[in-house]
């Protein structure tokens, strides 16, 4: 994902770094957030699969009612159309990872035919509070990354612009025992990867738009070109 793509609702929490053996784009105010993303029909009886964008699929049972609209809408509701998921369920196989909906009124292949390019959104109010250690995705783009070099200098990395996930070959599953990694732009227009695990994290100040790590030396320098 380039920053600039649509807001998503996936939360993450600092993981453990993976064993050796063996995851929105704006501010948590942003109007719209992306749940899923429509695919194709995936049934004869209007059932149709999409990218799960998500980490609340349960949200479809407590609250069906969502809305569909072109990808990367900033519309007022009123442009966007109204919808309720009257079903879901997980696929799995090939298409684990991913979601199958079938929303009220669309009864057929040809209708779901319809909606694919579609995204299912949902105003940001409506994103439920996480635990204590967790993190909105869209709350941590835009923040200032300090890097602790040594207990006397702290320095300014750069602004997170986007946060990166581990997937599959085939990039249809999250590969959830990977660390997330931090995209950080640096002053001079580069990128660094940062993973973002419990060893390296000081603190997040959202509200502050700050996060503050101890990374290990030779992390930053060495992506640069």
């Amino acid at each position: 994902m380039k920053p600039g793509d649509r807001p998503r609702d996936p939360h993450l929490s600092a993981p453990e770094p993976a064993s050796s053996s063996n995851g929105d784009q704006t501010a948590r105010g942003t109007q719209w957030i992306v749940l899923a993303h429509l695919l194709r029909p995936q049934g004869r009886k209007g059932e149709i699969l999409a990218d799960l964008l998500t980490d609340f699929p349960e949200r479809f049972s407590s609250s069906p009612r969502v809305f569909l609209a072109p990808e990367h809408f900033t519309g007022p509701e009123s442009d966007a159309r109204p919808a309720e998921v009257r079903d879901f369920w997980l696929p799995v196989g090939k298409n684990s990872g991913r979601i199958v909906l079938h929303l009220t009124g669309i009864d057929s292949i040809s209708q779901a035919e319809t909606l694919g390019g579609f995204d299912v959104i949902v105003p940001a109010s409506e994103l439920p509070e996480l635990e204590d250690d967790a993190e909105y995705i869209s709350d941590l783009v835009g923040c200032t990354l300090f890097d602790h070099a040594s207990p006397e200098v702290t320095l300014a990395l750069g602004t997170v612009t986007d946060v990166h996930f581990a997937t599959t070959p085939d990039g249809s599953r999250r590969l959830e025992e990977a660390a997330p990694l931090l995209a950080v732009e640096t002053p001079t227009g580069e990128e660094i990867l940062v993973p973002f695990v419990k060893a390296f994290l000081i603190a997040v100040d959202t509200g502050g738009r700050r996060i503050d790590m101890n990374l290990p030396v030779g992390l930053a320098e060495s992506q640069r070109s």
